[in-house]
């Protein structure tokens, strides 16, 4: 095999673990809502909105024939559709729940009827999904810094995971790489702000790490 194959599935390698690493942190909100039997500080928006994003993604992936694409996301749809039920399962405010998801399940419904109807060029198809695809990305990894006001307030970073951003940063930073490889700039550009907000959580694990984080507390009481 020539070097340019091997540093290419090498990479692929790299992808499609990374990633499947990021979307397996959350099997720990699995096991503390089967421990528990409740949903106590687990946030719902974030498993619906990446279950949405496994899914436009993979659609882009068997446009293109990617087969990285698709391995990642559909494992990936598949254990955040299984976070989904299970909070839905324990959840006591399923009403809420099941309005979020009925909404973003119709608009991505609506957003396949309009890629696979209204657009019967692939080439066209393609580039539009594209970037769909990469503007849901990018607001996923933008959204969060709104909490960077608080964690900056309280002085702790209680509301950050730790492994979680180690996370998404290789994935994001093997994904760009791929991106760049293909020369596919809806794979490399929206994971550019996934290692800018990566860095920036590592730099606030570092001016309020967790002994810090305790210690406060403890003036605070």
């Amino acid at each position: 095999m020539e070097a340019g194959g091997v540093a290419d599935s090498f990479l692929s390698s790299a992808c499609v673990l990374f990633t499947l690493g990021m979307f397996s942190t959350g099997l720990s909100d699995l096991r503390h809502m089967q421990r528990t039997r409740s949903v106590d500080n687990i946030q719902f928006l974030p498993f619906l909105t990446t279950d949405v994003n496994n899914l436009g993604w993979l659609s882009y992936g068997v446009l293109k024939g990617d087969l990285t694409l698709i391995i990642v996301n559909t494992v990936g749809a598949v254990l955040q559709s299984l976070y989904i039920l299970v909070y839905l399962h324990y959840s006591p405010q399923k009403r809420t729940a099941l309005f979020q998801t009925a909404t973003l399940l119709g608009v991505l419904l609506l957003g396949y009827g309009y890629f696979w109807l209204l657009v019967p060029d692939l080439e066209a198809r393609l580039e539009q999904l594209g970037l769909f695809c990469s503007v849901f990305t990018i607001s996923m990894y933008v959204s969060p810094l709104a909490d960077l006001a608080k964690i900056i307030q309280t002085k702790s970073t209680q509301r950050l995971s730790f492994s979680l951003t180690i996370a998404t940063l290789l994935s994001s930073a093997s994904w760009s790489i791929y991106g760049f490889r293909l020369r596919d700039s809806y794979i490399m550009v929206p994971n550019l702000p996934g290692i800018l907000t990566s860095f920036i959580r590592l730099g606030l694990f570092c001016k309020y790490p967790p002994e810090h984080d305790r210690k406060y507390r403890l003036l605070q009481t």
